[in-house]
């Protein structure tokens, strides 16, 4: 572990450099897209990696964090930095209103229940299409940063930020019961532990991060729209990330959002085909590499 967190810092470095070199803002704009996919896709693999729920709306969190964010800019024309901690707020409440009820139910209800907020976030942003833009966004009047590399280091800060910090807990005696909970909640209740309390806490932190990324992503991008942050595609796109860099190691996600966003933008002179073809080299990688990028790159460190 020691071996492999050395390794990992030492290439948040390089990249952390790359800014500074002769690149463009266009490879720098998508780095910046890399660091958001990959705290989305970390604070998801704290729910299903460690606590065994799957999470099918992970753009809920990301959507409210970001519309909560986007309104109290253009509607009540507050700070940047006030503005994003309305939007992370607004993200936990809503989380552990979904989660404390939700987790209490077992087998698939969760992940059922998480995926029609979605939906419902969708059909109240279309209904209160006066202040929400509706379908065609919502532009918001102040941004991150007008650099390129400037909030290139926002989401990179952010990204080693949260990764920190899950990965910490993943590696305390809380992640060690949130594992206990997810692969036998019985034996685990028996033992005398909460697992509902520990699972909603996980969700809050998921929560957290997942609406705090959404909210620094709307003044990244100057808008806020249903495609981009709150579509079920989104939330798809995410769970791949997660699953593709390696379940159960908040690491691992970082390198699946780095292959979808890079495969994605290489792609992109195919038109409506480059989606097909990331999906499937997805797909690929999962069935032959189940445990994903960082398992395959952790048995060649063990060769």
């Amino acid at each position: 572990m020691k071996k492999q967190l050395i390794i990992a810092a030492l290439v948040l470095v390089v990249v952390g450099l790359v800014p500074l070199t002769s690149v463009s803002d266009y490879i720098t704009g998508v780095l910046t897209m890399v660091c958001f996919y990959a705290v989305f896709a970390m604070s998801w693999d704290l729910l299903f990696g460690y606590a065994g729920e799957v999470n099918f709306g992970p753009s809920f969190l990301i959507g409210v964090g970001a519309y909560g964010a986007g309104l109290a800019d253009a509607d009540l024309g507050l700070p940047v930095a006030v503005c994003i901690a309305i939007g992370t707020l607004a993200a936990v409440l809503a989380g552990l209103l979904l989660a404390i009820p939700a987790l209490r139910l077992r087998g698939p209800y969760f992940g059922l229940i998480t995926l029609v907020a979605v939906l419902l976030l969708q059909d109240m942003i279309e209904i209160f299409a006066d202040t929400t833009g509706g379908e065609i966004g919502l532009s918001v009047p102040d941004v991150l940063a007008v650099s390129a590399a400037v909030n290139f280091y926002y989401a990179f800060g952010l990204m080693v930020i949260a990764g920190a910090i899950l990965l910490a807990v993943a590696n305390s005696p809380f992640g060690l019961i949130l594992q206990a909970a997810g692969q036998d909640p019985v034996e685990a209740q028996a033992l005398g532990f909460n697992i509902v309390k520990f699972k909603v806490v996980a969700f809050a932190i998921s929560a957290f991060f997942s609406g705090l990324a959404g909210a620094m992503l709307v003044f990244y991008l100057g808008t806020a729209s249903v495609s981009a942050m709150v579509d079920v595609a989104v939330g798809i796109q995410v769970i791949i990330a997660a699953v593709l860099g390696g379940r159960r190691t908040i690491i691992g996600p970082v390198l699946g959002a780095a292959f979808l966003v890079g495969a994605g933008e290489l792609l992109r002179p195919v038109g409506q085909m480059s989606g097909f073809i990331v999906a499937a080299l997805a797909l690929g990688v999962i069935l032959l590499v189940p445990d994903g990028l960082l398992g395959a790159l952790r048995g060649r460190l063990r060769a």
